[in-house]
């Protein structure tokens, strides 16, 4: 399986970068913090989620602005910028329909693109995350000094050499994580994004309400939270699926915030997402007489992953003349759009050799 990495601009100008893999039916994961394409590529916490969510579907994630490929700097950090980003990268992918996966801070991202988009998304699903931050669910004196001290701990000991301070926040998500996993999770931390940015969209999250939303949601949507999450508390969970009419919950045996790959819980979630996105449908064989020796030697280079400057110096063809097979394969396999190169991908499974 491979990722391909393209870069796309949200409305204020901030280039975001986003990742696809996978063939079928798409699924979008909005974004959230910590969280760096190349880097999740190959973690050991992140790698089973990519590969779940990508083993039927064309999976579309993408970094936050402040993090990972993304731009670093930004002039704004507010709820509407993140949705606007989410936009911004579905447009840019050229999905039409989906389903939408919100995880940890990217819950209440989904949840406002879902109620403000009822026709494009087919299904939500929602993991170990919120309708409202901690201050907003109690806005307390005491809650908003425990959350500022928070804020102002995580702009001073995020990017420290010493991982000490960024082991308490690593043992907080995993708990239940490997010495390797954790070590990879603190090092994820500074690799992800800087302090000040860390402590600024903590700082967001911890008054985001979409509670007044929740109510509208109109999809199927599917809850699932950890009974003894210590990131995201439980009751949350539970009250927003309280809150999404006709919402399925779905309680799972764990404190990991993130799941890891060898927990009973995973095996659950993982039965759960199976049965709840649609399936990829498999296509009928395709003919191999369809196509031009020419256009089976160009769609074997697809199938490999190479770009077309690669493609037109293997065949010592012009770049133009390899767009030229391009489309007329795209026209024969019936794909089209920005997603033909990885639709026509998935289509060459079928393919009669």
């Amino acid at each position: 399986m491979r990722q391909e990495l393209r870069f796309c601009t949200a409305p204020d100008g901030v280039r975001l970068a986003y990742a696809t893999s996978g063939h079928g039916p798409a699924v979008v994961k909005a974004g959230h913090w910590m969280t760096h394409l190349e880097h999740d590529w190959t973690s050991k916490v992140w790698r089973h989620w990519v590969e779940l969510l990508s083993e039927e579907h064309t999976l579309v994630r993408y970094d936050e602005r402040g993090c990972g490929l993304s731009d670093r700097e930004y002039p704004s950090l507010t709820l509407q910028n993140w949705v606007d980003d989410l936009e911004a990268v579905i447009d840019a992918a050229g999905v039409d329909r989906f389903s939408l996966f919100g995880a940890s801070g990217g819950g209440p991202v989904a949840i406002a693109y879902a109620a403000r988009h009822p026709d494009r998304v087919t299904g939500l699903v929602l993991y170990g995350t919120y309708a409202r931050g901690r201050v907003a669910f109690n806005p307390t004196p005491q809650a908003r000094e425990e959350a500022e001290l928070l804020v102002a701990l995580t702009r001073l000991g995020w990017g420290k050499s010493n991982p000490a301070f960024r082991r308490v926040f690593t043992t907080l998500f995993i708990p239940g994580g490997s010495d390797a996993q954790m070590a990879w999770f603190d090092e994820l931390q500074r690799s992800s994004c800087s302090g000040e940015h860390a402590a600024r969209s903590r700082a967001v999250r911890y008054v985001v309400d979409v509670s007044d939303l929740a109510p509208t949601i109109t999809v199927p949507t599917l809850v699932l939270h950890s009974r003894d999450d210590a990131v995201v508390a439980f009751d949350e969970g539970r009250n927003l699926a309280s809150w999404i009419p006709g919402a399925k919950f779905v309680p799972l045996d764990s404190a990991n915030h993130i799941l890891l790959e060898n927990e009973p819980a995973w095996t659950e979630f993982r039965a759960q997402l199976r049965a709840f996105l649609p399936a990829r449908r498999s296509a009928p064989p395709l003919d191999r007489g369809l196509f031009t020796d020419r256009e089976i030697e160009v769609l074997r280079f697809i199938a490999q992953g190479r770009d077309n400057d690669s493609i037109a110096a293997a065949m010592h063809l012009s770049v133009r003349t390899v767009e030229r097979h391009l489309s007329n394969c795209y026209a024969k396999l019936g794909v089209g759009g920005k997603s033909a190169r990885a639709a026509a991908a998935a289509r060459l499974t079928t393919l009669e050799w």
